[in-house]
């Protein structure tokens, strides 16, 4: 008979379980709001850029010019990245998904800061203060690797701008800074997720937070996370036109496919941010020569939602994002690191909000296996 100590319910995935409390981030699924320490992620994206966010998320309050100037001072403060780990990165690259390269460089990072030693708060918080001004960079060289392209250096101290001009190696439009700066803020932090989950975890254990982002990207690369928008764009290019959308989504229905981009496990309405990315979207398409991929994803979304809205089954954030970033001009290999070079800031915000109060995550799991004891058998008096 299982021992008291052994019983226990299971919330598989930890459904709706409640491990942490936090200021940061509120994910409304029924009412469809994302909210950042207080603001509507809507009036963020109409009125701030991403630093500010990422400096609200982080310190729990929009900066004023004095913080604003710090704060970018010591993002910048060791930005950009070695010939070294470009090589590497480089290497990674040509042998494994990006996200591997990715992975690699926040660990090789972490194995030259002397503060990896360290686990004091103000250890931390400069840890992943540095992480998180390489990461342009480091998202950049990962691009340019795919390409089979050189290294290039921007002299920018502007997040989104030297993101974009180390990856295409040119001066980017007001327009293009103006959708990426909207994609990395909707794509800043959203609730207790995967990777979220993974950094904090890593953290509780008093850990580097180069571990614990190392841990956090680990968990991005899986295709059930931040993989969603590549497949979903694979999805729209093989329907390839709006007019084969309902025979296409129909017969994946029918044999019970998933359906990339669409559904949440905590929306039960549509996507706040899958709204605002759809604007941008279809101007970015119809822009880049993109229009019929546009067209053809909201055929899709009408199909889907007039079989399974009723469900509150909706798009999602991943189902325009990829049609944003082909459109500015990313391989779709790129777009979950993409999505890692907005999320840096919301792991950084939880691990490092969650050692103010650590405790060692130990959850349980409920033993379903012999309880014995048994006999045990010398290995030649076993049967074959």
């Amino acid at each position: 008979m299982m021992s008291s100590n052994q019983q226990g319910e299971i919330a598989k995935g930890l459904e709706g379980v409640v491990a942490a409390e936090t200021k940061i981030g509120f994910v409304d699924g029924i009412n469809g709001r994302l909210v950042y320490r207080g603001y509507n992620i809507e009036d963020l994206v109409e009125k701030s850029n991403f630093e500010e966010v990422a400096y609200l998320l982080i310190y729990g309050k929009l900066p004023t010019l004095t913080d604003f100037k710090q704060f970018k001072d010591n993002l910048n403060l060791k930005a950009g990245i070695s010939e070294d780990l470009f090589s590497i990165i480089s290497k990674t690259t040509q042998k494994s998904h990006p996200m591997s390269a990715l992975r690699t460089a926040v660990s090789y990072q972490g194995a030259f800061d002397p503060l990896s030693s360290n686990s004091d708060l103000k250890s931390q918080e400069k840890m992943g203060l540095s992480i998180m001004g390489s990461f342009p960079s480091i998202v950049a060289a990962i691009n340019r690797s795919i390409k089979g392209e050189g290294r290039v250096v921007s002299k920018s101290t502007d997040y989104v701008e030297k993101f974009l001009e180390e990856s295409f190696g040119r001066k980017p439009s007001d327009f293009e800074k103006e959708v990426m700066r909207v994609a990395l803020i909707i794509h800043a932090d959203h609730g207790m997720n995967a990777s979220t989950f993974a950094s904090m975890v890593t953290i509780s254990t008093l850990s580097d937070m180069y571990s614990a982002v190392t841990s956090a990207v680990s968990s991005l690369k899986g295709p059930l996370h931040g993989g969603a928008n590549e497949k979903s764009l694979e999805m729209l290019e093989k329907i390839g036109s709006p007019k084969n959308a309902e025979k296409v989504i129909s017969e994946m229905l029918e044999k019970k496919e998933k359906i990339m981009g669409f559904g949440h496990r905590v929306y039960k309405v549509y996507d706040p941010r899958a709204k605002i990315l759809k604007v941008y979207a279809k101007q970015l398409a119809e822009k880049t020569g993109h229009k019929d991929l546009f067209d053809t994803a909201e055929e899709v979304e009408k199909v889907m939602v007039s079989k399974l809205g009723s469900k509150g089954i909706f798009p999602n954030v991943d189902f325009y994002s990829g049609i944003v970033y082909k459109s500015l001009g990313f391989d779709s290999k790129i777009f979950t690191p993409i999505f890692a070079l907005a999320r840096i800031s919301g792991w950084f915000a939880r691990s490092f909000e969650y050692l103010h109060d650590n405790r060692l995550f130990r959850p349980r799991s409920l033993y379903k296996g012999e309880v014995g004891p048994l006999k045990y058998l010398p290995i030649n008096e076993r049967k074959q």
